[in-house]
């Protein structure tokens, strides 16, 4: 009995907060550069996703994802980051917010020499999704 009670209200919970969901996402679509796939992978599993672990302890987002997907000839994308911010106050503060982490942070870490903009390219991004 008490299981059921319990689960019914985490239901319920999960449509309110659903009609009434706050949250804004950040999409980037990454192209890879010349084959360099093991410098892509690097740099945004040790630069982009250590910032966002930082930024997730510190509340500066509500959640992020680091995916790898296969390109095609029709669609050159490797790399999907996927950031979401809990509510309008955490994304209009989240260039003051990543700015502080990244000045904390120092230098990029690179697999080697090259540098990102020989690598990675963004393919398509879309900086204010409402989530649904």
């Amino acid at each position: 009995m008490k299981i059921s009670i319990i689960l019914i209200c985490l239901l319920c919970s999960t449509t309110i907060y659903a009609q009434d969901d706050s949250r804004i996402t950040s999409i980037e679509f990454v192209e890879v550069l010349n084959g360099n796939v093991d410098e892509t992978r690097f740099y945004y599993k040790n630069n982009w996703k250590q910032l966002r672990i930082q930024a997730l302890e510190k509340n500066y987002i509500s959640s992020y994802q680091l995916l790898e997907v296969e390109p095609t000839a029709d669609w050159p994308v490797s790399f999907v980051l996927i950031t979401t911010y809990g509510n309008k106050e955490q994304y209009d503060k989240r260039e003051d917010n990543f700015g502080k982490l990244i000045e904390a942070r120092g230098d990029l870490r690179l697999l080697n020499d090259k540098k990102p903009g020989e690598f990675r390219k963004f393919f398509y991004g879309e900086d204010s999704a409402k989530n649904l």
